[in-house]
């Protein structure tokens, strides 16, 4: 289903080149990185640059208390014709239809145009035309807070920093110091509206997301969930062998508490925690409707109220984890999934909150990174404070050391056992976990054959590139292709968050089919490899103008809801399910630095992929689920490096054309 599946990967794209005379420069400072980092991370991500996007403001929120940014030039989100939404629909469905389904997908469609769809369109014009955005605040009940599957692997995504070696314990907290305060440093900027505000076109690019991750909060409840924002909050919440410590980051004065201040901060609490408490943390890793069964009982006494209050305003969270040993040359694949599930309850799973938006995760082996649970932000810009903080480490041996010597002692949050049902829930989520954890495989290529620099020479978007190498993998392993998610930001609007770009077109079965045939030239090869590409990049640049199909067929489906209609048979059509079960998900996080971000598959019967094209090498991140037979992770990521250097060899053969100096 659209609503369960599209908003667990909200990656963005945006495939052009970002230029200075674009952007307003409203900030001084660290004004020159933070441009360069604005830059990178959209410009970098070619037709697909995962960016930022608003958590809007709804009856859901307990606490909507964000920083202030005023953006009047922003667009109001349109209602598209349903004429022109449905035509689109129609072109993108035929690569997955037999021509019989796709005869009769047309007579279902004419009917829903001239039928229910109209009615329905009507009730679209006339909501959207009182709202500012009619779909942000829909979006964010229908795709996350109604969501009922754990946060854990299905919404919550993992983004790697680069590998640490940390030599001894000192190390470990004194670099996880460094990074907690550059991070607080990020958040100032961002209270004082110094991220850039860039511009995509002559249109303003929506920057108020940033003030949306920090301080935020899922709250667990039965049917919907709530989130809060504390985006002023003065502290962050560290937890370490399933014990939790409030540490305050700001002097009484409202100064930043220097790096080795708190370092001797994390060291109290690793010295003093020698046994591994009760996992009051693995139940947010469970179902739900499970954790808010669990939540109810565990805020039945006034101290775990206080305890619950505590965590769920800090800044963000700290997991101290405990060392794990990884296996040679699984390394990788160990990273990511100690972000998206912590490797178990016998591992790290306790040793988290999964309903914080912003979780920053190490372990004295190295393995550094977040977890962040999705709704209220998508990837590039936890990726950009990653690239933040890890740029001004590397810059600065000394970052951190100024700063107030002030400090306030850590102070230990303490939950207590109050009644049977929660040790029931503690069991339950346990079982749970480890089932998901065992259940998810994951397989990091680092792909070194070629990177950006040599898909630009041939004159094609990077995005699109590997976008068509996905497609090409898949077809190549189940001779199918597959609906493939992609998602692009809808930052020119107000309040915008993404649309799918449905990357699966007849461009691209043409080019998988002309590479599986062996009486193809070459010659043809690279023509359909670039029709392939140029598709794509058409219809990247549609939905970044808000002109997908998805978000408007949700907007009609919950208008049939909201008015208590029925709904229409269209939603249940072979093209509509065929073409919303991805079974591809993939998205682009860009970063320079040896990082990546990894999640599991929106389908059982399909992977995910989490790719950043670096300029000589890529990246990816590749999932799928062990209980599902016709799926490989590791037969995939083979196949897709050969797909890689078989569009090489093409396009080698068949170079583009110069362009005349004439």
């Amino acid at each position: 289903m659209i609503i369960k599946w599209s908003k667990t990967r909200a990656s963005t794209t945006s495939e052009r080149i970002l230029d200075k005379r674009d952007a307003e420069m409203k900030f001084r400072g660290n004004g020159k990185l933070l441009w360069n980092l604005t830059k990178n991370s959209l410009a970098q991500q070619s037709p697909n640059g995962i960016a930022k996007n608003v958590l809007p403001a709804s009856s859901y929120s307990t606490a909507q208390k964000t920083i202030p940014l005023e953006q009047p030039s922003l667009l109001k989100y349109h209602v598209l014709p349903l004429e022109e939404t449905l035509n689109r629909f129609m072109t993108t469905v035929e690569p997955l239809l037999t021509p019989e389904e796709f005869q009769q997908q047309k007579g279902i469609t004419t009917e829903f145009l001239q039928k229910q769809g109209r009615e329905l369109q009507l009730l679209l014009e006339s909501t959207g035309s009182k709202e500012k955005n009619w779909l942000a605040h829909r979006w964010l009940k229908a795709a996350y807070l109604t969501y009922r599957d754990p946060v854990t692997v299905f919404v919550s995504p993992g983004m790697t920093f680069p590998k640490q070696n940390f030599r001894n314990s000192r190390e470990f907290v004194d670099y996880t110091a460094r990074v907690i305060y550059g991070l607080v440093e990020f958040n100032d900027m961002v209270h004082a509206n110094k991220i850039p505000i860039v511009k995509m076109g002559k249109n303003e690019l929506d920057n108020s997301q940033f003030g949306k991750v920090f301080g935020t909060c899922r709250i667990p409840k039965r049917g919907t969930d709530d989130i809060v924002y504390n985006p002023e909050s003065d502290y962050v919440v560290v937890i370490y062998k399933n014990h939790f410590y409030q540490l305050k980051i700001y002097s009484n004065e409202g100064k930043l508490i220097a790096a080795p201040y708190l370092a001797a901060q994390l060291e109290n609490v690793v010295l003093k925690e020698t046994k591994v408490g009760i996992p009051y943390g693995i139940l947010t890793t469970d179902s739900r409707d499970n954790w808010a069964e669990a939540y109810e009982n565990l805020a039945e006494t006034p101290g775990n109220r206080d305890a619950l209050k505590t965590i769920q305003g800090a800044l963000f969270t700290v997991s101290l984890d405990e060392g794990t040993t990884l296996k040679e040359g699984e390394e990788a694949d160990e990273l990511i999934l100690s972000l998206i599930h912590g490797s178990g309850s016998k591992i790290n799973s306790g040793n988290r909150w999964m309903d914080k938006t912003i979780q920053l995760v190490v372990n004295p082996n190295g393995n550094v990174g977040f977890t962040y649970e999705h709704s209220p932000a998508e990837g590039q810009p936890i990726a950009m404070m990653m690239d933040y903080v890890v740029q001004k480490m590397k810059e600065d041996p000394n970052f951190g050391q100024s700063g107030s010597k002030d400090f306030i002692p850590a102070q230990k949050i303490h939950f207590s056992l109050s009644n049977k049902s929660l040790e029931k829930s503690l069991n339950v989520a346990q079982e749970n976990v480890d089932k998901l954890a065992a259940a998810l495989q994951m397989k990091v290529l680092k792909f070194n054959g070629f990177g950006k620099d040599f898909i630009k020479k041939q004159r094609l978007g990077p995005d699109s590139f590997v976008q068509m190498a996905l497609q090409l993998a898949f077809y190549k392993m189940h001779a199918e292709p597959p609906a493939q998610y992609e998602s692009a930001h809808l930052r020119i609007f107000d309040g915008g968050r993404t649309e799918t770009i449905r990357s699966c077109s007849n461009e691209s079965l043409a080019f998988a089919r002309a590479m599986q045939n062996p009486n193809v030239t070459d010659q043809e090869r690279a023509a359909k490899l670039r029709e392939a590409v140029v598709s794509h990049q058409t219809y990247a640049k549609l939905a970044l103008q808000g002109k997908g199909v998805d978000r408007h067929l949700l907007g009609l489906k919950l208008m049939a809801l909201e008015h208590s209609k029925p709904i229409p048979e269209f939603f249940k059509s072979p093209g509509f399910v065929k073409s919303s079960h991805f079974r591809m998900s993939t998205s682009q996080v860009a970063t320079k630095y040896d990082a990546f971000m990894g999640y599991g598959p929106a389908t059982d019967d399909g992977y995910a992929c989490c790719y950043n094209p670096r300029d000589n090498d890529i990246i990816l991140a590749i999932s799928a689920w062990r209980h599902c037979p016709i799926t490989d992770h590791l037969k995939f990521a083979q196949t897709l490096e050969q797909s890689f250097f078989e569009m090489k060899n093409v396009l080698e053969k068949n170079p583009p054309e110069t362009k005349s100096k004439l």
